[in-house]
């Protein structure tokens, strides 16, 4: 199974940007461009969004069908638009959990890639604010794995259609 790295999808193109750039110019300048270039090849991308995030938790619930994973976690089920940050910020939390648990290296990849892109996504769109009267993680009900990946994808959801 491929996995997909959205953060990564440029790379390749930067490089060849960069020396092209670099042979055009000779002098000092032509250096610098080239190494920033190097430098923000390796850089996780803020193009990423929240549809790369419902690929990847589609393919984790895939994999799991095919492992047995008896982990419960944290899950919102029931998030209010104006908590949906905190909700989120409790998913990639209990993500963490399972990237302890499993010891599958395409769930632990994958887990790891959506964290960036989730992150990312938030960080992008200005959403690092602290809402008040939301739930804290602890208070929430423990589910089993599959209920927990399907209250992920409305929250993420949530996300894809807010303005």
């Amino acid at each position: 199974m491929r996995i997909s790295k959205p953060y990564l999808r440029s790379t390749s193109i930067q490089c060849y940007l960069c020396l092209l750039l670099n042979s055009h110019f000779l002098a000092e300048a032509g250096i610098h461009v080239f190494i920033f270039g190097c430098i923000s090849a390796g850089l996780p991308k803020t193009e990423a969004n929240w549809h790369d995030v419902i690929n990847d938790l589609k393919i984790i619930e895939d994999l799991i069908k095919s492992i047995h994973i008896d982990s419960t976690l944290y899950t919102e089920s029931d998030a209010h638009p104006n908590c949906k940050v905190t909700a989120m910020k409790c998913f990639l939390l209990e993500l963490r959990v399972l990237l302890h648990e499993s010891r599958n290296m395409d769930i632990n990849e994958t887990v790891q890639n959506l964290i960036i892109v989730a992150n990312s996504s938030l960080s992008s769109k200005g959403q690092n604010v602290k809402e008040s009267g939301c739930k804290e993680c602890e208070e929430l009900e423990e589910k089993n794995i599959t209920e927990f990946l399907q209250s992920f994808v409305h929250i993420v959801q949530m996300f894809i259609n807010s303005p």
